[in-house]
């Protein structure tokens, strides 16, 4: 974590004033004198003096459109107004060079009022500009400038200028609710409607009240800036202009083979054309991602080397550090480079570069409904506010071209601005969060677009089943504990649950393998044989979540080794994330003092403590097979589901029955309808463990009768046991108390 307050003191001038404002001062074409006679600037956040790349980068930096915009958003930062909106199309430079402005005010103020924190809605997004940002201010990452992005942290207690994701500075709010340590928050991409920027938003003009001297600098695209102005009391606007001319914009009818072949065929014909410039291309989903760049990559061998190299590059969250090669400097110059993305490329990423634009306007989208506790894949169209934003990525001088692969009719029936995640999402972590900061009504927290009430209903019924509030509505002392982990409160409630089943060790590597990415990567077809046989020796007889437990467990013992990996079919990269997460989650642990138990993994009895401590906190997601041929009926709701092909329960040879009752990580309505993560369980276990009124509130169906037979015998049983007792103890006295002896006269 950064350090809370100002950081040491640091060398060489302060403020504005100094050599940082000086540069600007310059002529562009005056080189600064680097001759040993001269005096060599020095960098006012480290003291050493600036090196050349500086320079270089501070050039281009003063080509940005945002450049124009600096003094104006200088004056009004230093003004009396605590909130600074920033409006202006992707790709000018807001989100690179406003958080270094920032810094140069709080330097102005020697971090009286704090340091700055920059959110970004995706983790991904805030690795990538604190790398670019340390190397265009000259400092070292990890240093100066840094980083706190979930099961992540590179910041010191030297770091004044911090990018992490919204999610995380929320978290943070928890522990210091008026955020003291900072000077300066900058929300970028408030467009994006995450429901943690959604709810920061409202926190912070909250926080504003009570720390008048604190700087909210909010960065959003046009179409978002009319509905900020008005939820934040009309504040100053800073309008950034765009880059150049509009693109030139080309409809196409949407393609009958599908948008992965229309948009490789599309990059193929202009890299056939030899038309300078990249190519940046939005799909649906990362499944399609992946196939376009196998698609283009296959293409390619075929075309001729007169062409030049085509180098393709997906962009989505699963690619990690990795989306760094985007700034790359390309060996050859003749190379095009081909980036192929899906929303997370909408506005997060400066693709300085790119000359033409291909355009599915789908995404494949995960949308909970509250209820039947479960999500759904949709693929529905994008916004015009985000095709918008898609087209001017090829604007510029001279203007590229943005090639749309639907109809301009399909456009016109587009909805005008993306639907905000808070009325999309499970709000139960967020409802959470909020409670943990006293706000007990969720009226008290202002947002620009409220949840639905049957969200946050549901929200609060699922944390009252769990035994996170009190009766009056509160966090319960479970609820406070739960409030400590990053993790859904399902989760979190089985972990805490552990505790009293004597299996924390199996618990935590199982929760850190849910939170991790997954650990199986997708294989070619002739590898599956053989991989198959490897992954049945690590499948559990007692289900998937202990196949997980195995997993974990043969990678440590294996010392993470990454060709055992490969020949499993594992990703090392997910399995190093989850030991991160595993050790994470025991440190907070043991920092509220909850007990851990040593590990006791393959014995009978520690499986059956593993499946009373998933119960605990998985009760709500329990399904039934109704015909004993795998259609599987979910208790909450009537929806039928299968077992993923992935499961150990489809994998194993020879095949066995199929288990009658599961408890199941996660259903989503989709062609497949597939339960992930599902390990068997006994009806009488969660008669025993759920709450009463949980299992009297379930929809009729023959599962809750039968559950609820279970019960009544449960209730009798336990009647039955006091008398019983009485019974017992009373025959006990009656043969502890001596005879009636016969004496003879």
């Amino acid at each position: 974590m950064a350090g809370s307050g100002a950081p040491a003191p640091l060398p060489g001038p302060s403020g504005p004033g100094s050599a940082l404002e000086e540069e600007e001062e310059e002529e562009e074409d005056e080189e600064p004198s680097l001759g040993c006679d001269g005096d060599l600037e020095v960098n006012p956040y480290d003291g050493l003096p600036f090196s050349s790349r500086y320079y270089e980068l501070l050039r281009q930096r003063r080509e940005l459109p945002v450049w124009t915009a600096k003094y104006s958003f200088m004056e009004h930062l230093e003004g009396s107004s605590g909130i600074v909106l920033v409006s202006g199309p992707p790709g000018t430079g807001k989100s690179t060079q406003i958080p270094q402005w920032c810094a140069e005010y709080a330097l102005s103020m020697s971090f009286a009022h704090g340091l700055v924190a920059c959110t970004q809605p995706h983790s991904l997004a805030a690795l990538s500009l604190s790398l670019r940002v340390a190397d265009e201010m000259d400092l070292n990452l990890g240093h100066e400038v840094g980083y706190c992005v979930p099961h992540e942290d590179c910041c010191t207690a030297d770091t004044i200028l911090r990018f992490c994701s919204d999610e995380m500075l929320l978290r943070e709010m928890t522990s210091e609710p008026l955020l003291r340590q900072y000077g300066v928050v900058v929300l970028d991409e408030a467009q994006e409607r995450t429901v943690p920027t959604d709810a920061l938003l409202g926190l912070l003009k909250d926080v504003l009240r009570q720390r008048p001297a604190l700087r909210l600098v909010i960065v959003t695209s046009p179409a978002l800036e009319p509905r900020l102005r008005a939820f934040c009391g009309d504040p100053p606007v800073v309008r950034v202009p765009g880059h150049g001319s509009p693109p030139q914009l080309l409809h196409r009818e949407p393609p009958a083979h599908g948008s992965v072949a229309a948009a490789c065929q599309a990059v193929l014909d202009i890299h056939r054309r030899q038309e300078p410039g990249n190519v940046l291309v939005f799909l649906a989903s990362e499944q399609e991602i992946s196939e376009c760049c196998a698609a283009i990559q296959t293409e390619a061998v075929a075309l001729s080397p007169a062409l030049g190299p085509l180098l393709v590059l997906p962009l989505h969250p699963g690619v990690g550090r990795a989306a760094q090669r985007l700034y790359e400097t390309p060996e050859e110059g003749r190379e095009r480079r081909v980036i192929v993305t899906h929303w997370l490329g909408d506005s997060s990423f400066s693709l300085g570069t790119v000359r033409f634009v291909i355009d599915s306007g789908l995404e494949l989208r995960s949308v909970y409904n509250p209820r039947i506790r479960a999500e759904s894949q949709v693929l529905r169209p994008i916004s015009r506010s985000q095709a918008e934003s898609r087209m001017q990525r090829a604007a510029g001088s001279p203007p590229g071209t943005c090639l749309r692969l639907y109809s301009e009719a399909f456009e016109q029936r587009m909805p005008p601005s993306p639907a905000p995640q808070v009325s999309e999402t499970s709000l139960s972590r967020l409802v959470l969060l909020l409670k943990r900061l006293d706000i007990a009504d969720m009226g008290q927290c202002d947002f620009l677009d409220r949840p639905a009430p049957e969200s946050l209903m549901q929200a609060l019924e699922d944390l009252d089943y769990l035994a996170a509030l009190d009766d009056d509505g509160n966090l319960s002392e479970v609820g406070i504990i739960m409030s400590e982990f990053p993790l859904d409160p399902q989760l979190a409630k089985a972990l805490i649950a552990s505790c009293e089943f004597d299996c924390v060790e199996e618990m935590v590597s199982l929760a850190a393998m849910l939170t991790a990415s997954p650990c199986f990567v997708p294989l070619s077809t002739h590898l599956e044989e053989a991989v198959a046989l490897r992954r049945r020796a690590l499948l559990h007889p007692s289900g998937d979540h202990f196949t997980l437990i195995n997993i974990f467990n043969a990678f440590q013992q294996h010392a993470g080794d990454e060709g055992w990996c490969r020949k499993q079919g594992l990703s090392a990269e997910a399995l190093r994330l989850a030991g991160t997460v595993r050790a994470e989650l025991l440190e907070a642990m043991r920092r509220i003092e909850l007990p851990v138990s040593p590990p006791a993994f393959g014995s009978d009895a520690n499986a059956l403590n593993i499946q009373r401590a998933l119960i605990s906190g998985y009760f709500l997601k329990v399904a039934r097979d109704i015909d004993g041929s795998g259609n599987y009926v979910m208790l909450t709701h009537k929806h039928v589901a299968h077992l993923a092909p992935a499961s150990g329960y489809l994998l194993r040879a020879p095949p066995r029955r199929l288990p009658p009752w599961v408890l199941y990580h996660e259903f989503t309505i989709s062609q497949d309808n597939c339960l992930q993560v599902v390990s068997e369980i006994q009806p009488q276990m969660l008669v025993e463990l759920a709450p009463q009124y949980y299992l009297s509130n379930l929809p009729p169906s023959e599962g809750r009768d039968l559950l609820m037979e279970l019960r009544e015998k449960v209730v009798a049983a336990e009647e039955a046991a006091p008398a019983e007792a009485e019974l017992a103890e009373g025959a006990r006295r009656e043969e502890d108390e001596p005879a009636d002896v016969c004496v003879l006269q």
